[in-house]
C-alpha cells in the first residue's frame, strides 16, 4: 500500500466537490472551516468548479473529474478534502486517472458518498485514503474537539493510535443551529462477537460501498477489517439487506473482523436490532464484531485509513481498536 506524506504546517489543502457542491454550504460554515484548518497551519485553496451547481446540487462529471485530477497533479497540493457527501461520486469512477493518483499520492479525506472514490482508489491505485471530516465538517462550532483530535492523529502524525470512546454524541442539525446544540452521553460500544484480529481496513458508508459490488472498483476483502456505517436513510431492514449483500461476496469468508459505526436516530436502529441482525448472520459469528463505535453520520467521529491496518479485540466486557498503519 502507498501512504501519502502526512500533512504539516504550511501545506496546501485543496477543497473539491466530487458529489455535492460547495454552493449548498452556508457562508458562515465555510469561514469557520477555513479558519479552523488555517489554525492547524494549513493553507486552504478551492478547486475551479467547487461552487458549480446543477439541479442535483452537484456539477458535471467533466468538471468534477477535472478538479480531482488537477488537485492530485498539483505538486503544491499535499491534501484534498471533499466538501461534503452526496449521491453521485460513483459517476466519476470510469473517468478517474488511477495512474495519476498512484504517482501523486495525497492525503484524501471525506466520508459518506466519498466512500465510493476511497475504496476504488484503494482497489485500483493501491493508495491509502482517509474516512474522516469533510471540509464542511470543520465548520462545526461546538463538539468538534474529538473529531479534530483524531483527524490530526491520522493525517498529521505517524504513530499508531487507539480509538477511545467519545464522552458525548449528537445527531442534531448543527449546520442549521450552531447555538442550541444537543449532546447526549454515549452508551458504550456494543460487543456482538468476541475475538482478536488484525487486517487492512476496507469500508465506510455501507450503501455506498455496495455500489462497487461486482465491479473492478471493489477492494479485495481478504484479510480485512471492515469499518461499516450508514445514515438516516437506513433502517434495521435496509441495514440487514445491505449487510447481507456484502456477506455474499465470495471473499467474505476471509474477512477478519467488523467495526460498525453509530447510527442516526432516524434510522430507528437499536442495540436489540443489531443483536438480532448479527444473530442471523452465521458468517459473522467466528470473527470479532463491535458496534456503536464513534464514526458515521453522527458527531463526533474518528478519522480512519481506508487501506491502513487495524487491530481489533472484542470481549464480552468491551472492545479495543488500534490503528497501526495510517
Amino acid at each position: 500500500m502507498i501512504i501519502a506524506p502526512k500533512l504539516a504546517p504550511g501545506d496546501e489543502v485543496r477543497v473539491v466537490a466530487p458529489s455535492r457542491s460547495l454552493g449548498i454550504i452556508a457562508q458562515d460554515v465555510r469561514e469557520i472551516a477555513r479558519h479552523r484548518l488555517e489554525h492547524l497551519g494549513l493553507r486552504v485553496t478551492f478547486s475551479d468548479h467547487v461552487e458549480e451547481m446543477d439541479e442535483f446540487h452537484s456539477s458535471s462529471v467533466r468538471s468534477r473529474l477535472q478538479d480531482l485530477h488537477e488537485a492530485f497533479a498539483d505538486p503544491n497540493v499535499k491534501g484534498i478534502l471533499t466538501v461534503i457527501g452526496g449521491f453521485n461520486s460513483n459517476q466519476l469512477l470510469s473517468g478517474l486517472d488511477f495512474s495519476l493518483i498512484r504517482k501523486n499520492p495525497k492525503i484524501f479525506c471525506g466520508y459518506s458518498d466519498t466512500t465510493a472514490l476511497q475504496n476504488a482508489i484503494l482497489a485500483k491505485a493501491g493508495v491509502v485514503t482517509y474516512s474522516g471530516p469533510a471540509f464542511s465538517s470543520f465548520g462545526m462550532k461546538k463538539g468538534f474537539d474529538y473529531t479534530l483530535a483524531y483527524f490530526c492523529k491520522c493525517v498529521m502524525e505517524t504513530a499508531p493510535f487507539s480509538i477511545e470512546e467519545a464522552p458525548t454524541w449528537s445527531d442534531d442539525e448543527w449546520y442549521l443551529d450552531q447555538k442550541n446544540r444537543q449532546f447526549d452521553p454515549t452508551t458504550g460500544w456494543l460487543s456482538l462477537s468476541p475475538g482478536e484480529a488484525q487486517g487492512r481496513i476496507v469500508g465506510g458508508n455501507l450503501c455506498t460501498l455496495n455500489l462497487l459490488l461486482g465491479t473492478e472498483y471493489m477492494p479485495d476483502l481478504r484479510n480485512t477489517i471492515l469499518f461499516l456505517e450508514d445514515d438516516y436513510l437506513s433502517s434495521p431492514e435496509i441495514w440487514d439487506r445491505n449487510l447481507q449483500a456484502l456477506l455474499h461476496q465470495p471473499s467474505f469468508n476471509k474477512v477478519r473482523g467488523v467495526v460498525i459505526g453509530r447510527f442516526q436516530r432516524e434510522s430507528q436502529m437499536s442495540h436489540e436490532f443489531l443483536k438480532k441482525i448479527h444473530n442471523t448472520k452465521p458468517e459473522l459469528h467466528p470473527i470479532p464484531v463491535v458496534a456503536n463505535v464513534d464514526f458515521g453520520h453522527t458527531t463526533p467521529f474518528i478519522t480512519y485509513p481506508i487501506g491502513g491496518v487495524a487491530r481489533l479485540t472484542v470481549t464480552e466486557e468491551g472492545a479495543q481498536v488500534i490503528i497501526d498503519e495510517h
